[in-house]
């Protein structure tokens, strides 16, 4: 026993002066802790080091180019930059133009607040302004409508896509003083009287569908680009005879007569730029117009009938225009009659972009 004593007490001094020892290693790790926190915490990073006027610009440039409305979360979200820090969540939140563009849906909350944050948050800059009900709206229309109607007067760029809701379009007819573009798919008839969009000085610009073209009047003339889709020719000739200082055309046609020409030929005296496809046979297609100032077209070639050089040149001569650029698309007959016929166009170009094995870029 006497001797289990003595083991016990040497141990005991050497597992003290092993504690020792550790401590005042453990001191030491601790002072050059301290000394290395204290310098990253005296650290500025570089990008909390610049104006808050620069980081601003750094999150305008982060977003989608305006008008394209960013996605509620994630990249090129603004509401991503809230969450990063204090100081970020603060310049996003007095960065206007981050607000400006906005999708209206119940998928964001937002946009659909009483106080309208999303948009209050835009200052005075002018605003463009999505709803599409295939998003997924479950809240009522008259709420939807209801947010757009307190900023009804700075709305520069407007996409409806209704169906249901189409009844609700008359809540917002009126004043769009600032108002550039106008795009509408209406997919239902539901609408008792036409709703006009008159007192919108700055519009020149307007995307349409079938039932849109058919139920909504604009100042047709102030247009200078326009673009109807999923329509008849015949229902696009009484427009089209309205906007007489058109200068871009882009027709996605939805055949019922492929043997169909407006009498007389559609007079566009300033349209330079016409696109025109289709999924069925138009052989007419050209013989309704007359163009004299275009320089690019785009066109199925399907829309050019049995004869396609004869009815290219017929247009060409009846409209005396000087075609700079001309693209046929789903081409079946073989390119190079083209350039032989048209040795004076500067571009032609076959195919389409996502028929990328008829590509054939021929420039003269």
């Amino acid at each position: 026993m006497p001797q289990r004593l003595a083991e016990d007490r040497a141990r005991l001094a050497e597992l003290d002066s092993q504690i020792l020892e550790l401590e005042g290693a453990l001191a030491l790790l601790l002072s050059q802790r301290s000394v290395v926190k204290e310098r990253l915490d005296a650290y500025r990073y570089p990008v909390l080091s610049l104006p808050n006027e620069v980081i601003a610009e750094i999150f305008v440039h982060f977003m989608p180019e305006y008008p394209a409305c960013p996605p509620l979360g994630g990249l090129q979200s603004p509401i991503l930059l809230t969450h990063i820090c204090r100081l970020w969540r603060e310049i996003a939140h007095s960065t206007p133009k981050l607000w400006r563009a906005v999708s209206l849906s119940s998928r964001n909350p937002f946009s659909l607040n009483p106080n309208n944050i999303w948009l209050g948050r835009a200052g005075c800059f002018p605003l463009a302004i999505r709803m599409n009900e295939s998003d997924g709206c479950t809240v009522d229309a008259s709420s939807l409508f209801a947010a757009i109607l307190p900023y009804r007067i700075r709305c520069q760029y407007l996409e409806l896509r209704l169906e249901h809701y189409v009844p609700y379009l008359p809540r917002i007819e009126g004043d769009f003083p600032l108002l550039k573009h106008l795009d509408l798919e209406l997919d239902s008839e539901e609408l008792d009287d036409k709703i006009e969009f008159s007192r919108v000085p700055m519009l020149r610009s307007a995307r349409l569908d079938v039932f849109a073209a058919r139920w909504i009047v604009l100042p047709w003339s102030q247009l200078t680009t326009l673009e109807l889709h999923t329509i008849s020719l015949q229902s696009c000739v009484p427009i089209l005879e309205k906007v007489t200082n058109l200068s871009e055309c882009n027709l996605g046609l939805s055949i019922h007569n492929e043997n169909y020409i407006a009498k007389p030929p559609i007079m566009l005296p300033h349209l330079k730029s016409l696109k025109a496809n289709g999924d069925d046979l138009m052989n007419t297609f050209l013989d309704s117009f007359t163009l004299p100032l275009l320089s690019k077209l785009d066109v199925c070639e399907k829309f050019l009938g049995p004869n396609q050089i004869s009815s290219l040149a017929t247009f060409i001569s009846r409209s005396e225009c000087k075609l700079q650029r001309l693209r046929i698309s789903c081409i079946k007959s073989d390119p190079a009659t083209y350039s032989a016929a048209f040795p004076s166009i500067q571009e032609l170009t076959f195919g389409t972009d996502e028929e990328t094995q008829l590509g054939h870029l021929m420039s003269v």
